[in-house]
């Protein structure tokens, strides 16, 4: 399963973004069933920014992303996040794909 969180950073929050991100890359890299993480900026836009996480499936990102530990990593780089759909799973493995909310 692959999951990418893009985020648009002003130039001025460059910094405080950085010093969070590594907090999220932190705790993604210490969750159980995590197969790779990185954090990489855009080659032609400075202001964007990815998280890029690779997991062994879809339950252990739900784990990594969820209770109090993961909202206190997490929150201070989200504030920075496009609203976008971010995970993403080989067709093969995907299925019959039903949207949430469209059920």
């Amino acid at each position: 399963m692959l999951v990418i969180h893009r985020f648009r950073v002003p130039a001025d929050r460059t910094a405080e973004f950085a010093a969070a991100a590594d907090v999220a890359v932190d705790h993604f890299r210490a969750r159980p069933g995590v197969a790779g993480v990185d954090l990489v900026r855009n080659l032609d836009d400075p202001l964007l920014w990815a998280l890029v996480t690779r997991w062994d499936d879809p339950l252990s990102y739900r784990r990594a992303i969820g209770g109090a530990v993961a909202t206190y990593a997490l929150m201070p780089v989200m504030a920075y996040a496009l609203d976008e759909p971010s995970a993403y799973l080989p067709a093969d493995e995907l299925g019959d794909n039903v949207p949430r909310g469209t059920v």
